[in-house]
């Protein structure tokens, strides 16, 4: 079925069960699974007097550092192949095209995301990484909604 996943993470309760989706998937088909973190620098063109972006951009990388091992030790326990990439958006390539680039490159035949289920006017103004995804994919793109809750052992 599966062969080559990738999961679009951020360190979010949402992304964290995308990448539980994504891992249970992989585990179950036995493929290959790379997790992606995509550090944003959107924030950092503002011009203020002392604002300094690489503060927050050197911080939004060792976010991604941490993830990538705790990720791993977790890929590690299922038995699941894979590392954790992480990549950057620009004022250029948004954090879609950076997720859709990283599929391709990594030849994902699945992408799995998380949504946060925003509504509206809310969803109109600030539009959403996973709907430009889903809009652009020439893959299959598995959502995971932000109310999703976890199955349970037993079930």
């Amino acid at each position: 079925m599966y062969t080559r996943i990738l999961v679009a993470v951020d360190g979010s309760h949402t992304s964290r069960r995308a990448f539980e989706a994504a891992l249970a998937l992989a585990k179950s088909t036995g493929a290959v699974m790379q997790p992606l973190y995509v550090v944003e620098n959107t924030p950092m063109y503002f011009e203020a007097p002392g604002y300094d972006p690489s503060i927050l951009r050197n911080r939004l990388v060792e976010e991604g550092k941490e993830l990538c091992a705790e990720f791993a030790q977790a890929m590690a326990a299922q038995g699941v192949k894979g590392e954790l990439i992480v990549g950057e958006a620009s004022s250029l390539d948004d954090v879609s095209v950076v997720v859709l680039k990283a599929a391709a490159d990594f030849n994902a035949d699945l992408l799995v995301m998380g949504t946060h289920g925003r509504r509206g006017f809310q969803r109109l103004i600030l539009g959403s990484v996973a709907e430009r995804c889903v809009r652009q994919a020439t893959l299959p793109v598995l959502l995971i909604p932000s109310a999703a809750g976890k199955v349970s052992e037993d079930a």
